[in-house]
């Protein structure tokens, strides 16, 4: 399951470069975090660092996005041949 940046996020920029797969930027108002390439940091750590970072908790698994440890290792996999730029 990838994760989403709620409305009480407050833009202290903390999480943005925590994310090992570039998946959170700037959105029109409050960081966002593109579902394709949110692995919940499966591959990398053992907790979503953008979690761990958040001053506010305003980072939740997203309902819309409902993957299993399994799903999210294969796209962790497929990003690692594959990097985004």
């Amino acid at each position: 399951m990838a994760l989403i940046i709620t409305e009480d996020c407050i833009n202290c920029d903390v999480c943005e470069p925590e994310c090992p797969n570039n998946a959170i930027s700037m959105g029109p108002e409050i960081y966002v975090i593109n579902p394709d390439m949110c692995t919940e940091c499966v591959g990398h750590f053992d907790e979503p660092q953008c979690q761990v970072v958040c001053p506010v908790d305003c980072i939740p698994k997203d309902d819309n996005h409902v993957e299993t440890t399994e799903q999210l290792q294969i796209k962790y996999e497929k990003l690692q041949q594959n990097p985004p730029r």
